[in-house]
């Protein structure tokens, strides 16, 4: 149990200290607000989209695909990603945070650190890519509309904020960069190792630099007022999805690393694709840095709790 508990520090503690560092950095002088608008712009239209191809053109659908739980994967993300929208809408007066905290509330980052959770435990990724292609997709066109419904529109009329909505998700650079892994995939094409070598160059830096931007644009003081919807997202994220997801799959049978997969899905931290897209689809980024930064420092102790859990009731 130690071990899994050690693996999922090594797995989160990182990534929240380079947010740590940027926001150091920041403070220290070293960014400007431009350099930082330029990064952001960097990431969201060039480094998150070839991140992304290259891991779902890396894992092989065809190959032992399982129809029930790509459904699965595929169905609870509609459902749940349409419950808390709902209830947002419900619960939560200040309209404008809706878009950030829905995303918050149900996006995980199964595609930066699904695949190593896995691997770590089984040795192999099984599933994770499966459920990469069945959610990650459904994660980017969810948040191109919620963000477009709830961002920064004024009064728009229905039919132009349809057509708006359509126009963000099949020119949303991360959702082209999604289908053309995703063709690659299921063609069986394999890129030459030159253009495969390159691509790498890109992807390795994504993440670090995305975390270094999180991390020099996180305002404190500001964040502290929006403690409660933090703390609300954050929940869900990490308690309340997998307590709603995880019963279900037992249910239906999901055994073993099937469960360790849709517990990465569903118990994951929100991911810094998320806070990105925010930023450039003009969300609430201080709200959407809060959720991430929180889920990480968190996530490292629930989803070992509930992986316990899980060893403890034979099902993993």
């Amino acid at each position: 149990m130690l071990d899994n508990l050690f693996f999922a520090l090594d797995a989160t503690v990182p990534i929240l200290l380079v947010a740590v560092i940027g926001y150091l950095l920041n403070w220290r002088g070293y960014f400007t607000k431009e350099f930082l608008d330029v990064l952001n712009r960097l990431i969201y239209k060039l480094l998150l989209p070839l991140l992304l191809f290259r891991d779902v053109a890396g894992g092989r659908i065809t190959e032992d695909f399982d129809f029930r739980f790509a459904a699965y994967c595929f169905v609870s993300t509609i459902v749940y990603f349409v419950a808390i929208w709902l209830l947002s809408e419900l619960f939560i007066r200040d309209k404008s945070i809706i878009g950030a905290f829905v995303q918050g509330s149900y996006r995980g980052s199964i595609a930066l650190l699904g695949v190593a959770f896995v691997d770590s435990i089984y040795g192999n990724s099984g599933q994770m890519p499966l459920a990469i292609v069945s959610a990650v997709p459904l994660y980017n066109i969810f948040a191109v509309i919620v963000l477009t419904v709830r961002g920064d529109n004024g009064e728009v009329e229905p039919g132009a904020l349809a057509r708006k909505c359509a126009k963000g998700i099949v020119t949303n650079p991360i959702i082209l960069g999604i289908f053309a892994g995703l063709l690659f995939s299921l063609t069986g094409l394999e890129m030459p190792a030159v253009a495969s070598k390159t691509v790498g160059y890109f992807t390795v830096c994504c993440t670090p630099l995305a975390l270094l931007v999180i991390g020099a644009e996180f305002e404190g003081r500001k964040a502290l007022h929006k403690i409660a919807p933090t703390l609300a997202a954050s929940a869900i994220k990490l308690l309340i999805l997998p307590a709603v997801l995880l019963p279900v799959a037992v249910a239906m049978g999901f055994r073993g690393q099937d469960l360790v997969v849709l517990l990465v899905m569903a118990g994951s931290p929100a991911t810094a694709t998320g806070y990105i897209m925010c930023k450039n689809l003009h969300g609430d980024a201080v709200l959407s840095a809060s959720i991430i930064m929180l889920t990480t420092a968190l996530s490292a102790v629930t989803v070992t709790f509930i992986l316990f859990v899980l060893r403890s009731l034979a099902l993993v």
